[in-house]
């Protein structure tokens, strides 16, 4: 990594900023502009969205966590973060500037505060992981029914990314992770009934379905508007092990935001 000591901090915090549905930092999906570090401790950041409507809610959110990213560093001593081409650009960036909070910034038009949006980004998540997880069972044993699936625990699942993934999406949550907590739950950590199986997963696979095709979708028009973000997107990560880079709890968590490309 390139730059001074301050740039390569702000870049580190910036990764640490997750969209929970498409459950990548926002620079793997090429969402950071540019990063500008001062020998006073001035940082500024220009983030880029894939289209000039995408909602301005998660538009907000993800300049808002940013910044907060980023005002956490200790050598940083005044922090710009700039929204740029976006159709509420300057609603958003005068917001920003005068850290007026999401209701202070949209007024009227803020129905949720953010941490009711990010509960939902979080519930999406966890649904897409939940399935993955069980999925993979399913594809592991072909005798494997869906409705077998019903009282499998996370003691049941390998030590595989997968898993990994679906124990911080529960902590997110606030959910237990005991390898006795089953694994098909709903958003307050209850076993579904049995005969409900089926149908939970489908609702779950289809929430995951929709997460995939948005990060594919999202990566492909950022490149299309910016061509140049080719070369700052990385392929959709994985974790590679039980302390992944971005535990879902504790002082680390990372911030997380979503962007959709239909205005809500």
């Amino acid at each position: 990594m390139s730059g001074s000591p301050l740039e390569q901090a702000a870049r580190a915090a910036l990764h640490a900023v997750h969209d929970p549905e498409l459950d990548e930092p926002i620079t793997d999906l090429g969402f950071v502009r540019s990063v500008e570090a001062a020998a006073d401790g001035a940082l500024t950041v220009h983030l880029r969205l894939p289209t000039s409507f995408c909602s301005p809610n998660f538009a907000y959110l993800m300049a808002s966590d940013a910044k907060d990213a980023l005002m956490a560093l200790p050598q940083a001593h005044h922090v710009t973060v700039v929204l740029d081409d976006h159709h509420d650009s300057e609603l958003i960036n005068r917001g920003l500037a005068a850290d007026a909070g999401y209701r202070g910034t949209f007024g009227d038009e803020a129905e949720k505060g953010l941490e009711a949006l990010r509960l939902t980004f979080r519930r999406k998540a966890h649904a897409a992981a939940m399935e993955r997880a069980l999925t993979a069972l399913l594809r592991a044993d072909p005798d494997l029914t869906e409705e077998a699936l019903h009282g499998v625990t996370l003691a049941d699942l390998p030590e595989t990314p997968t898993t990994w993934a679906l124990r911080r999406r529960r902590q997110a949550l606030g959910l237990g992770i005991a390898p006795t907590a089953e694994v098909l739950v709903d958003d307050d950590g209850n076993p579904y009934p049995q005969e409900e199986t089926p149908v939970r997963l489908r609702f779950a696979r289809s929430v995951r379905i929709s997460i995939d095709g948005n990060a594919h979708f999202c990566r492909g028009l950022l490149r299309t508007r910016y061509p140049e973000s080719a070369a700052d997107q990385a392929p959709r990560a994985h974790d590679t092990g039980p302390g992944a880079r971005h535990p879902a709890t504790g002082p680390a968590a990372p911030r997380t935001t979503a962007v959709e490309v239909n205005p809500v």
